[in-house]
């Protein structure tokens, strides 16, 4: 595993040593401010995503998702937008700064290209090969260290388009080992903030866990971002289960005009880990959002759940509690100053 540098690195044993002095790290391992169980064994229960539920077939798309063509006219204008580019990936414009945002552009979640996820097939390629055409990127945010989320591949290709890059405390290391020198990185701890080119920057809890392969479970902390402009206030939550931590953030951050909420890739087993559709509907107003998006769908399946099931009982819940909610198109441009109240497709049904 240590010869491929996909594995990522290790904190170094000054970063450990630091680490020793928090809460949220006992023994080596950062740790969840609740209780929290990776994986429930649920053998005696079937669980609600039992594959006998569901047509299998239903886990992937019948065929190539449409997809929009990405408009850089109007990323590159000064209003404040953000495009979806699939799963936990978007690319936000807000005060006239490009934000990526865990930015897993690559065809397969995976350390190696024989083996993993693969991702589905777009009617369009939009992926790795959008970053030649990508303006200038200010800063990317990373949430934790899993293959779906921070990719290899994506951050190699990005290296010299981008100013900076944000990870929770950890993540450092495999920057690091893939070639981003260490004064372009900031790793921040729960709660901690900072201010980047006008913005406010902060990272958040979540439930979750973290680890590139056996060995280094829960040795990088994982997160959510805050993100406070001029005009707009973003929530993303990464990944994560639901709890208190949600009003917390509200609380101390909100409101937020608009929040990209993890909704996808759940099951019984990972209840603790991964929060339902509903949970993210409650989660979104826990923290005062006004609109929400869901993510964490429409680029792979990780979970035995039909996969566009996510966002269908994500609208009927949103409906029930009058939650406002979009579900633009992957590589669709959503203006944040005037198009948030447009009300969601359903480009899934093709």
């Amino acid at each position: 595993m240590n010869v491929s540098p996909a594995f990522g690195g290790d904190p170094t044993t000054e970063q450990k040593a630091a680490y020793q002095q928090l809460s949220n790290y006992v023994d080596g391992h950062f740790v969840n401010e609740l209780p929290t169980s990776v994986f429930v064994d649920l053998s005696d229960t079937p669980t609600v995503n039992d594959p006998s539920v569901y047509e299998l077939a239903d886990r992937d798309p019948a065929g190539p998702i449409p997809v929009s063509t990405i408009d850089w006219n109007k990323i590159n204008t000064k209003n404040d937008s953000l495009t979806w580019l699939g799963h936990s990936a978007y690319l936000l414009s807000i005060d006239d700064k490009k934000i990526l945002l865990d930015p897993m552009l690559s065809p397969i979640a995976s350390p190696v290209s024989f083996v993993g996820i693969n991702r589905y097939e777009y009617n369009e390629d939009i992926m790795l090969n959008i970053i030649d055409e990508m303006p200038p990127i200010d800063a990317v945010l990373i949430t934790h260290d899993h293959y779906d989320h921070l990719d290899y591949q994506s951050i190699v290709q990005l290296n010299g388009k981008v100013s900076h890059f944000f990870v929770p405390l950890g993540c450092s290391a495999h920057l690091v080992r893939w070639g981003i020198p260490e004064e372009r990185i900031t790793e921040l701890n729960w709660w901690e903030e900072t201010e980047y080119q006008g913005l406010t920057v902060a990272l958040t809890p979540s439930r979750h866990s973290s680890g590139r392969d056996p060995f280094s479970i829960d040795t990088t902390l994982w997160g959510g971002w805050v993100i406070l402009g001029n005009e707009n206030r973003i929530y993303t939550s990464g990944d994560g289960g639901y709890g208190p931590h949600f009003k917390e953030i509200g609380n101390k951050y909100g409101p937020f005009d608009i929040t990209l909420m993890e909704g996808a890739q759940y099951d019984q087993r990972w209840a603790e880990i991964h929060m339902v559709p509903e949970q993210a509907v409650q989660a979104n107003l826990d923290v005062n959002g006004e609109t929400m998006m869901l993510m964490h769908w429409g680029a792979f399946t990780l979970a035995n759940h039909a996969w566009n099931e996510p966002i269908e009982r994500a609208l009927e819940e949103a409906d029930e509690k009058e939650v406002d909610i979009i579900a633009p198109m992957i590589g669709e441009t959503v203006l944040l100053d005037s198009e948030l109240e447009s009300l969601p497709t359903s480009w899934w049904n093709f």
